[in-house]
C-alpha cells in the first residue's frame, strides 16, 4: 500500500477521499481499490466512493506534486485536512499551505499566482468598463463590434484569471459543501455565460431581454467580479503571511550547522540534520547553541532571551543544560547533545504555535454551520429574485432579473463569515508567541476567556521549585558565618538540594571551606562527618534527639522559621548545638502582585499541592490566599477539579510537575510552566515559556480580546449579509430606485473581507 497518497491509510488513520475529513485507523468504514486501502468517516462516503472511485481519486492525484519527505500541508479554512504533499483542499478547493512556514525567503507561490492573475485582469476589466459605459454615453464604438470585442477582452479574465474560482466552485459542488466559492462561481458563470449567448446567438432571446434594441451583455460585471475576488485573495494571502512572521522568526533562530567533535578530538562542520543524541559539540564564542545539550567542559554566559525574555546572560558550567538557538557569550563550551530535531525545545515551541494557528475554535465551528445553511438559502433567494424581477419587474424586466440575481449571489458571498475566526486566531497566536505564550489550539484561547476559577500548584508554580538559603542563626560561642562555614564544609560532597543551597550561600559569602572526612549520610535524618578534627552533625530535630543534643535554645527561632514554610537543619559540633540553618523554596518574583491582579478580575484562586499542609498554609498566608489544599496526590487534584466543574465552574489549572499532568489534562484550560517537565507541557493547552504567573494575566487579556474580536467579525459578517441581500434583491428599488448591480455588490463583498482582516490585525497591539 502506498501511504504517500493523501487518501491512503496509515497506522494512524487517513483522509476520507470523498469529504476530506481525517479518519481514525479504527474506523469501521473502509474499502480496497487498486490494491490500496481507504478509510471513510461514514457509510455514505464509503458507498459514494465504491460507486465511482475515479471521480474522487482523479482530482486528488492531479493536485498532488512531489513534496519533501516529512512535509505536512493543511487547509487554512479546514485544519482537519492534512496530507503529506501540496495540493488543493478537497472540501473548499483552496491551496493547502505547509503547517510550518517556509523560512527560505521565497514568496508564497499561491500569492505570486494570484498577484499575476490580478495584475493581468485589472487593465482588461477597466477597459471593459469603459466600453460598457460608451454604450450609454456615446457611439465611439460601433454597436455591432462592441459585444464581440467585450467577449474577446473578458474571456482571458474569466476563463484564465478566474480559473481558480471555478476550480473551487466545482469542488464545492462535487463534495456537496456549499461555500463562498459556490456563490462567486455561480454568479460569474451566470453573467459570463448569459453574455456569451447574447453575443453569439442574440436571436434566441425574447424582447423582454432587449434594451435599446439589443440584448444587453454583462462581460464587464463578470470580469470585475473576478478581478475584485482576486484582489481579496491577494489581500488575504498577504495577511496570512504576515500572521506567521513570529513563527518564521522562531524557525530562523536555530543555526544551520554545528561543529561536531569526534572521539579522537577532530572537529567537523555538519548540518543539524546529521546530529544524534550523545554527539559532542563545540560552541565557539559568539556562536549559537545548535541543539539542546549538557555542558561537559568550559564556562560561558549564554543569552537565553529568546526563551525567557531576560536580557542578562545565564552563566553555564559543566553539568548545566543549554537550549538550542540560544546565543553563546565569550567563552567556549563543549556540549553533549541531549535532544535534536523535533525533540528540541525550539522545535516543540514551533510545533505548538503551528498547531494553534491551524486549529479551529468552537466559534469557528458555529460559523461553518451557519455558512452551510446560508449558501443554499442564498441560492434560493437569488432564484426568487431572478424570477420576481423577470415576471413582475419593470422593462426590460429580464435584464433587471439577471442583474439582481447575480448581485444577490455576489453580495451574499460569505467571505467575511469564513475569515471571521481564522484570522483572529492566527493573529492572536502569533502575538502570544512573541510574548512567550504558547497556545496548543484555538479552543484554549476561547476557553481561557471564560475561566472563573484558577487552581495553582505550589512547588515550581508559585515558588521557584528549588530550595534556597533563607537564614542562619548561631548558638552561643559561634558566629553566624562560622556556623555556616562548618555546615557547608560538611555538606560540600553531598548532592542533596538542601546541601547545595547551604554550600552555595557559603561560597557566595566567600567562606573558606575545610575538607571533610568520615562523611556519612543518615537516611531521612541528616549527615555527619569530621571537619577540622571536630565531629559534626547537621540534620533534623529528630537526629538531635537521637544523639541527645539539647536544642532548646534554638527551638523558638526554629518555630518562627517553620511557620514561614522553611526547612530547618540543626548543627551540632562535638555534641553541642552550634546553630541552625533555614532553607526554603522562595516565591517567584512578582507572584504576589500577579495573584492580586488575577483576583481583582474576579477569579477564584485555589492552591492545590502535594506538599505538607503546614508549608502550603505558610505560602498561602504570605500570598493572602484562603483556599489551600495540601498533601494531595495526582488523583486528588483531578477529583478537586471535577468537583469544581460539577459546581458549574470553568477551571484552569497551572502546574509544572509530572504529578500535575493529569490535572492539567482534565482542566478546561491546563497551563504549564515552560520551566517544568515535558509531560506537564504536553498535557497543557497553554505553556508559559518564562515560567512566571504573570503570563496568565497577559494570556487572559489576549484571550478576552480575541473572543471579542471574533464576535465582532462574526457579527459584522452576519449583519452585512442581512442588510446586503435584501438590497441586492431589489427591496429598496420601489422606494429609492436603488439597484446596486453585480459590480457594486462585488466591491461591497471585497470591502467586507478587508474589514474583517483589518479588525483581526488589531490584535497585534493587544
Amino acid at each position: 500500500m502506498h501511504t504517500d497518497h493523501p487518501a491512503a491509510t496509515a497506522a494512524g488513520g487517513g483522509v476520507d477521499p470523498v469529504c476530506g475529513m481525517n479518519v481514525a485507523a479504527s474506523s469501521a468504514h473502509r474499502t480496497v481499490h487498486a490494491g490500496e486501502a481507504y478509510l471513510f468517516c461514514s457509510a455514505g462516503c464509503c458507498a459514494r466512493f465504491e460507486a465511482d472511485p475515479a471521480r474522487f481519486l482523479a482530482p486528488l492525484a492531479a493536485a498532488v506534486p512531489a513534496a519533501p519527505p516529512g512535509s505536512t500541508y493543511t487547509c487554512p479554512m479546514h485544519p482537519e485536512i492534512l496530507q503529506q504533499a501540496p495540493g488543493r483542499c478537497p472540501r473548499c478547493g483552496m491551496s493547502l499551505e505547509p503547517v510550518l512556514p517556509d523560512t527560505s525567503g521565497q514568496k508564497d507561490p499561491e500569492l505570486q499566482d494570484m498577484q499575476q492573475r490580478f495584475l493581468c485582469s485589472l487593465p482588461l476589466s477597466l477597459l471593459l468598463m469603459l466600453i460598457a459605459m460608451s454604450g450609454h454615453g456615446g457611439n465611439w464604438l460601433d454597436a455591432q463590434w462592441r459585444n464581440p470585442l467585450q467577449l474577446l477582452l473578458a474571456s482571458p479574465v474569466v476563463l484564465w484569471a478566474g480559473w481558480p474560482i471555478f476550480e473551487r466552485w466545482a469542488q464545492s459542488i462535487l463534495h456537496r459543501s456549499p461555500d463562498m466559492w459556490t456563490l462567486i462561481g455561480t454568479g460569474v458563470g451566470a453573467a459570463f455565460g448569459y453574455s456569451v449567448a447574447a453575443t453569439l446567438a442574440p436571436g434566441i432571446f425574447p424582447d423582454g431581454f432587449r434594451e435599446h434594441g439589443a440584448v444587453a451583455v454583462y462581460f464587464e460585471a463578470a470580469a470585475s467580479i473576478v478581478t475584485l475576488t482576486l484582489l481579496g485573495q491577494v489581500l488575504e494571502l498577504r495577511a496570512r503571511a504576515g500572521t506567521s512572521s513570529a513563527l518564521q522568526a522562531l524557525l530562523r533562530l536555530a543555526p544551520e550547522t554545528a561543529r561536531r567533535v569526534s572521539a579522537d578530538g577532530i572537529e567537523e562542520e555538519v548540518p543539524l540534520s546529521a546530529l544524534r543524541p550523545g554527539d559532542r559539540l563545540r560552541v565557539r564564542p559568539g556562536a549559537k547553541v545548535p541543539v539542546d545539550g549538557e555542558v561537559i567542559e568550559g564556562k560561558s554566559g549564554v543569552d537565553e532571551s529568546m526563551l525567557t525574555g531576560e536580557s542578562m546572560p545565564v552563566e553555564k558550567q559543566p553539568g548545566d543544560r543549554v537550549i538550542g538557538a540560544t546565543q553563546n557569550g565569550s567563552g567556549t563550551l563543549l556540549l553533549r547533545a541531549t535532544a535534536v530535531g523535533s525533540d528540541t525545545v525550539l522545535a516543540q515551541i514551533v510545533g505548538l504555535v503551528a498547531q494553534a494557528r491551524h486549529s479551529r475554535a468552537p466559534m469557528q465551528r458555529l460559523a461553518d454551520r451557519v455558512a452551510g445553511r446560508f449558501v443554499p438559502a442564498v441560492l434560493l433567494i437569488a432564484l426568487l429574485s431572478f424570477l420576481g424581477w423577470g415576471l413582475f419587474g419593470p422593462e426590460p424586466s429580464w435584464t433587471h432579473a439577471v442583474l439582481n440575481g447575480v448581485a444577490v449571489l455576489i453580495i451574499a458571498c460569505p467571505c467575511a463569515l469564513g475569515l471571521a475566526t481564522p484570522m483572529s486566531i492566527m493573529v492572536a497566536t502569533g502575538r502570544a508567541a512573541q510574548s512567550g505564550l504558547l497556545f496548543r489550539n484555538a479552543e484554549a484561547i476561547e476557553q481561557l476567556a471564560r475561566i472563573d476559577t484558577l487552581v495553582l500548584d505550589k512547588t515550581g508554580t508559585l515558588t521557584a521549585g528549588a530550595p534556597a538559603f533563607l537564614a542562619v542563626h548561631a548558638a552561643e560561642g559561634f558566629s553566624a558565618d562560622e556556623a555556616l562555614r562548618l555546615a557547608a564544609s560538611l555538606e560540600q560532597t553531598s548532592e542533596h538540594p538542601l546541601a547545595q543551597a547551604v554550600v552555595g550561600e557559603a561560597r557566595k559569602r566567600g567562606l573558606a571551606l575545610a575538607p571533610v572526612t568520615d562523611f556519612r549520610a543518615l537516611a531521612g535524618a541528616g549527615v555527619e562527618g569530621h571537619v577540622e578534627s571536630s565531629s559534626l552533625r547537621l540534620g533534623s530535630a529528630a537526629l538531635m534527639q537521637e544523639t541527645h543534643t539539647d536544642i532548646t535554645v534554638l527551638a523558638g527561632l526554629a518555630g518562627g522559621l517553620q511557620s514561614q514554610g522553611a526547612s530547618v537543619m540543626y548543627l551540632c559540633v562535638d555534641g553541642h548545638p552550634a546553630g541552625l540553618i533555614a532553607v526554603a523554596d522562595p516565591l517567584k518574583p512578582g507572584t504576589a502582585a500577579t495573584l492580586a491582579a488575577l483576583a481583582a478580575t474576579g477569579l477564584r484562586i485555589i492552591v492545590a499541592s502535594g506538599d505538607n499542609r503546614d508549608t502550603v498554609a505558610a505560602v498561602g498566608r504570605r500570598l493572602g490566599l484562603q483556599e489551600l489544599h495540601g498533601e494531595l496526590r495526582p488523583a486528588d487534584k483531578v477529583a478537586l477539579l471535577a468537583r469544581l466543574k460539577s459546581e458549574g465552574r470553568h477551571v484552569a489549572m497551572a502546574g509544572d510537575g509530572i504529578n500535575d499532568a493529569p490535572a492539567l489534562a482534565s482542566a478546561d484550560v491546563g497551563i504549564a510552566m515552560g520551566t517544568g517537565t515535558d509531560v506537564a507541557i504536553s498535557s497543557a493547552q497553554l505553556t508559559l515559556v518564562k515560567g512566571d504567573l504573570g503570563g496568565i494575566v497577559r494570556a487572559r487579556v489576549l484571550s478576552q480580546a480575541t473572543v471579542r474580536n471574533m464576535r465582532q467579525n462574526l457579527g459584522f459578517a452576519l449583519i452585512y449579509n442581512a442588510l446586503g441581500i435584501p438590497v441586492a434583491a431589489g427591496l429598496l428599488y420601489p422606494l429609492f430606485h436603488l439597484q446596486p448591480g453585480p459590480m457594486l455588490a462585488a466591491v461591497a463583498m471585497s470591502l467586507s473581507s478587508v474589514s474583517v482582516v483589518g479588525n483581526a490585525l488589531r490584535l497585534r497591539a493587544a
